[in-house]
């Protein structure tokens, strides 16, 4: 498994979660909306648009099990790995890039079989629903309060608009399908940040070989000595993908988040 954000479904098909090519450009999230709802997605654009700076400037390590189940739901084979894994977010000529990079410290041992195994690469940077440049691709709606841990957040429903620009899509036989992406998310009013999210799609995509997809992302609060504000990073994905004669399952733990710099310094040297 490597960065790009690519998930694989079978040896012809292609989850791309991310388009990684963004840019900074304000954007509503529809209009009219309810001005708490408008309150509320303002203060999320602007906590995932720091966030993000935040969250590629620390590494972490992510553990990921593979399962592939048979046509009964049953468990027909699982994978262990584990990688060392940070996001790089680039800037060029005005360009914004974000990529995801793995190191492997585990991998697991290939399967004499050859099974095809889903590569869920990129869930966890699902918070860019919310980020400004992708949100005005998105209807929002409230959809009423919930406590996670004893903690109060608003859910937020969303919902793709079709023919609008998304961050997920289908690459298949060299064309791309935007994904019609829609679910909710937990989101703490004060803050803005996102502590869930669940999305899928509907059977938009049932014709191409994607019967279903759904995944599950839990955020954790992360503070760090030299910076007081508290963010939410990605802690567990859950990814389940069928097709009409395949059926996947794959849990990432992201853990042991820590601050990375790289510096460079010129030297003069003198004759």
């Amino acid at each position: 498994m490597r960065g790009g954000g690519i998930a694989q479904v079978a040896a012809s098909m292609f989850v791309v979660i991310l388009l990684l090519q963004y840019g900074v450009a304000n954007s509503s999230a529809g209009s009219p909306d309810p001005p708490g709802l408008d309150d509320l997605l303002a203060r999320t654009a602007g906590e995932e648009a720091s966030f993000l700076d935040q969250f590629s400037d620390v590494k972490c390590t992510e553990s990921v099990v593979q399962e592939k189940l048979d046509k009964n739901g049953r468990l027909e084979l699982k994978e262990e790995s584990s990688y060392d894994y940070l996001v790089i977010l680039t800037n060029t000529a005005g360009e914004l890039s974000l990529s995801e990079s793995r190191i492997p410290l585990r991998q697991a041992k290939p399967d004499r079989k050859d099974t095809s195994m889903l590569l869920s690469n990129g869930f966890a940077t699902l918070f860019l629903v919310f980020h400004p440049y992708y949100a005005d691709a998105f209807k929002f709606s409230l959809a009423g309060e919930e406590a996670l841990d004893g903690h109060v957040f608003e859910r937020v429903a969303f919902e793709h608009i079709p023919g609008m620009k998304s961050p997920a899509a289908l690459a298949l036989r060299g064309r791309e399908y935007p994904l019609e992406l829609s679910g909710i998310a937990w989101i703490d009013p004060k803050s803005g940040a996102i502590a869930k999210i669940e999305a899928g799609i509907a059977d938009s995509l049932v014709d191409v070989g994607l019967k279903s997809l759904s995944s599950e992302i839990d955020f954790a609060p992360v503070s760090f000595a030299e910076n007081q504000h508290v963010y939410w990073f990605p802690a567990e994905v859950r990814v389940e993908v069928e097709t009409p004669r395949q059926h996947w399952r794959n849990l990432h733990r992201f853990t042991a988040y820590k601050r990375f710099s790289v510096s460079t310094e010129d030297q003069v040297i003198k004759k």
